[in-house]
């Protein structure tokens, strides 16, 4: 199983990013553990500055702006 943080205040992007999560997660049939991290500490704890944030099994992935769907998928997929 996946461990997956999306790393945002609650701001609209955000809250896409995990449906976008989700989704890739479920159309691959990749089991995850999903985790909206909204405190700055824990954000910045990462080394994220910008918003929305992708943590995938401890290693930041994307960070600032929605990802493709498709890169989204294919972080998912790795490993």
């Amino acid at each position: 199983m996946k461990q997956v943080k999306v790393l945002g205040t609650g701001c609209a992007k955000c809250k896409a990013l995990v449906e976008m999560v989700r989704q890739a997660a479920d159309a691959g049939g990749i089991a995850i553990e999903l985790e909206k991290v909204e405190d700055m500490a824990r954000i910045v704890g990462f080394g994220v500055m910008s918003t929305p944030g992708l943590v995938i099994d401890g290693k930041v992935v994307h960070a600032g702006g929605l990802p493709d769907a498709a890169k989204v998928a294919a972080w998912l997929q790795q490993g």
